[in-house]
């Protein structure tokens, strides 16, 4: 039997009476060097004596195995499941039959963004608490109690809420120095949005949060130190990455990509650069091609464009230094591309979270958004260059 669906906007924004403020976070978040080889311990703190760890084939033969080496020195017996590449339905309906009959009593997800949303679904389904392990700094899914599904074409499909957070997110710093420069910098793109989305919704009173309810104080002001931690350490966390070193620039800013973007978001709300970057989704090209962080950062500059925001520039200068795109022509889409255009508008505007925006969202104001965001963009990287953005692409 099918579980029956939970909705957060349901339990708490559907009252006849204000809508109450509400923080969702994980259980606990760890972060650090190495704290990948302790997770055996942390994971005491559930009580678990058999545990699943999602992951793909590569992410079990490496971060899988330390897992399993860890739970195993703590008499915790794992069996692993091969996570084959998009969080779809049919992929997360194969594993909750696979482990039905396995008598696991948590799951640990193992990798990106993908193998973590499917983690919480999967958990959700089986009824046990989920572990979350990233393995790259790219985006905020781990912390929040949510996932994106997708088609199994890799389209946005919907979103799934639940009634807990996370159990545990351990963050191993160590594995994000390694990891790939451009999976870092997306990141950064995703969480430089909470802060401006969260800012729509604090001064908007009609505004809802993904869980129904009002933004509090503390998630946007955990979105809005995640905003000046990317400006005042992005560019350094890039460039540590590059020579893979840790150290203090790079803790900062996976800190903000990972638990003040995945507090604030979830807790601050969303606006319009989100519904951005999944209509993005709709075009192949760019689902195939670009990380959701890096569409994050598009739909942010289409976001401070309809808003006017003075802080236009100083965020698109910033995305050109780090190596995000800021304009049409970094992004597959040509502005005489209608049809495309069109179906990204169409996708965006019927997602309910743009009309969060302080003023009246229409596909004419909309498209003028998005050339205004492109002529910031073309005009910024005249200035500032396209060195960090070819790179990454290199």
């Amino acid at each position: 039997m099918a579980k029956e669906i939970f909705s957060a906007k349901k339990l708490y924004g559907s009252h006849n009476r204000k809508p109450p403020l509400v923080m969702a976070a994980p259980q606990r978040y760890i972060q650090g060097p190495g704290v990948i080889s302790e997770i055996g311990s942390y994971i005491g703190i559930i009580n678990v004596k058999r545990v699943g760890i999602l992951a793909s084939r590569r992410g079990l033969a490496a971060e899988g195995a330390r897992v399993t080496e860890s739970l195993h020195s703590n008499h915790i017996e794992s069996v692993n499941c091969i996570f084959d590449g998009e969080c779809s339905l049919p992929e997360i309906e194969k594993h909750v039959a696979a482990l039905n009959d396995e008598n696991i009593d948590c799951l640990i997800a193992v990798g990106g963004g993908k193998p973590v949303d499917a983690g919480k679904s999967i958990s959700w389904r089986l009824d046990i608490p989920v572990v979350i392990v990233p393995t790259l700094a790219s985006n905020d899914a781990p912390c929040s109690a949510l996932s994106v599904l997708y088609t199994p074409e890799g389209a946005s499909d919907v979103v799934e809420f639940y009634p807990t957070s996370p159990t545990l997110v351990v963050m191993d710093t160590d594995i994000i120095a390694d990891a790939d420069e451009r999976y870092l910098v997306a990141g950064m793109g995703d969480a430089m949005a909470t802060w401006y989305e969260a800012r729509v919704c604090m001064n908007n009173p009609d505004a809802r949060t993904p869980l129904g309810a009002r933004p509090t104080l503390a998630s946007c002001a955990m979105g809005e130190i995640c905003a000046q931690t990317l400006f005042e350490h992005g560019e350094a966390a890039a460039k540590a990455v590059v020579a893979s070193q840790n150290g203090d620039a790079l803790e900062k800013v996976v800190e903000a990509n990972t638990l003040l973007s995945g507090i604030g978001f979830e807790s601050g709300g969303l606006a319009l650069a989100h519904p951005m970057a999944l209509a993005y989704t709709q075009i192949d090209e760019l689902h195939t091609n670009y990380l959701h962080g890096e569409m994050v950062a598009m739909g942010t500059m289409v976001q401070l464009a309809m808003e006017q925001s003075g802080d236009a520039e100083k965020v698109a200068r910033f995305f050109a230094r780090v190596g995000l795109p800021i304009h049409l022509g970094q992004f597959s889409v040509s502005p005489q591309e209608s049809g495309k255009l069109d179906i990204i508008i169409a996708s965006a505007m019927a997602n309910a979270n743009s009309h969060q925006m302080p003023m009246k969202v229409t596909q004419d104001s909309l498209l003028q958004a998005i050339m205004d965001a492109h002529e910031l963009g073309l005009s910024v990287a005249e200035k500032t260059g396209d060195d960090a953005y070819r790179r990454l692409r290199a």
